[in-house]
């Protein structure tokens, strides 16, 4: 006798297990042989074969249970999850802020769980933070939506002088970028621009001379009278000056350039090389790339203090309004 049955629509066929079969009669005139020398039957195949397949469907269905559950408890965890979280609520609260501390996310989740401990409101900032609803600027800082990076743009020329560059001194850090970079911050743009190569201070001479011998219009960290009356009227002409330990750079297309933290803080310190973008327009410049771009607002003082203007651009940001949260 042999029957069926079906798991997650797969169908298997078994059959009893053999019972023991009673002698024939003597006076019969029939021979029955034993089930385990019949292997040719059909009752035998379906034996041997359907009860490992049954043992291994068994295991497999053991195991689609247990995903199945796995599934609904992740599902339901991350909806309670989310729910804890109220995003839109964050959004809307936060909505017209430019930063915001992470005392103010506190405050925020107090409001209607005023027993929330501090630690479940950070793993709270730490989910928002991977989810890209918050993003970090700094210590304890954040602002809405996903980080946005200021990548300046990669010329032919600079990759030319970069390549030439690693060929000739294939270990020493080399930052090149245009101050053209300023020009999406700009309401007026200057008729003239400067690539700026940076190098560790003691290579500074050796990259000028180097430069020079291939026939390119090239000055070392030039002063005020030396730029009003000696460079020449061309668009772009190279500046070798020294690049300060720990400054903020990045590495696009394979070449070392500047970020937008250290474009902000040497705008600051550098009323000559970048006197284009003094005054108002340096105004504009902080105002409109804290607008448009992620600022790392540590990363900036961090390099401000390796210049010595720590202080006087803690002031200068607290002095223009909503550029920062107080």
């Amino acid at each position: 006798m042999t029957g069926q049955c079906s798991l997650r629509g797969i169908y298997f066929i078994f059959s009893p297990p053999a019972q023991r079969q009673k002698k024939p009669h003597p006076t019969k005139q029939h021979i029955c042989k034993p089930l385990q020398a019949n292997l040719n039957s059909k009752f035998a195949k379906e034996l041997f074969f359907a009860n490992p397949l049954i043992n291994i469907s068994a295991a497999f269905l053991v195991c689609c249970h247990f995903i199945d559950f796995f599934i609904i408890f992740v599902f339901k965890n991350k909806t309670i999850a989310t729910d804890k979280l109220n995003i839109e609520g964050l959004k809307k609260e936060f909505k017209d802020v430019q930063s915001l501390k992470t005392n103010d996310i506190i405050k925020f989740y107090r409001i209607n769980e005023p027993e929330l401990k501090t630690t479940t409101i950070n793993w709270r900032i730490y989910a928002l933070v991977q989810m890209g609803v918050l993003t970090r600027i700094g210590r304890g800082k954040f602002s809405l939506g996903n980080s946005k990076i200021f990548i300046p743009e990669i010329t032919s020329k600079l990759k030319t002088i970069n390549s030439k560059l690693k060929k000739e001194f294939p270990f020493l850090d080399i930052c090149l970028w245009n101050t053209s970079s300023f020009n999406e911050f700009m309401v007026h743009q200057p008729g003239r621009f400067y690539i700026l190569i940076e190098v560790e201070k003691d290579a500074t001479q050796s990259v000028f001379f180097f430069l020079k011998e291939a026939k390119h219009s090239v000055f070392i960290n030039p002063t005020k009278d030396i730029i009003e009356k000696y460079l020449p009227d061309e668009k772009e002409t190279l500046i070798v000056k020294p690049l300060i330990t720990e400054a903020p750079i990045q590495k696009i297309e394979g070449l070392i350039t500047t970020t937008l933290e250290k474009m902000l803080v040497d705008v600051f310190c550098d009323d000559v090389i970048l006197s284009a973008q003094q005054g108002s327009e340096m105004r504009t410049i902080f105002q409109e790339s804290m607008n448009k771009y992620t600022v790392n607002e540590n990363r900036m003082i961090r390099y401000a203090d390796r210049r010595r203007k720590k202080e006087t651009i803690l002031n200068y940001l607290g002095s223009i309004s909503n550029l920062r949260q107080q």
